[in-house]
């Protein structure tokens, strides 16, 4: 893929097919990469790198997301002694 072309939507459809496995591994797994990483690998050779980046960053603020909505709020001072 050239440098920053937008992708087609044959790649985007690849991109979003690798990550919704590689993420569903995580999921099975107890969010274990080390179980996940052929699908890591296809992850990234199929979705541009902003991305990869990006949809790292969405997995940890839904994991976070729902963790609180689980969990509740705790306060910095409380999470240490967990």
């Amino acid at each position: 893929a050239a440098g920053m072309a937008a992708p087609t939507m044959e790649e985007r459809k690849a991109c979003w097919g690798a990550r919704d496995e590689f993420w569903r591994c995580l999921d099975s797994h107890g969010d274990d990469a080390a179980k996940c990483e052929k699908l890591r690998r296809a992850f990234e050779s199929r979705c541009p790198q902003q991305w990869v980046k990006h949809f790292d960053k969405r997995r940890d603020f839904l994991k976070y997301k729902k963790k609180l909505e689980t969990e509740g709020f705790q306060p910095p001072e409380a999470a240490g002694k967990s």
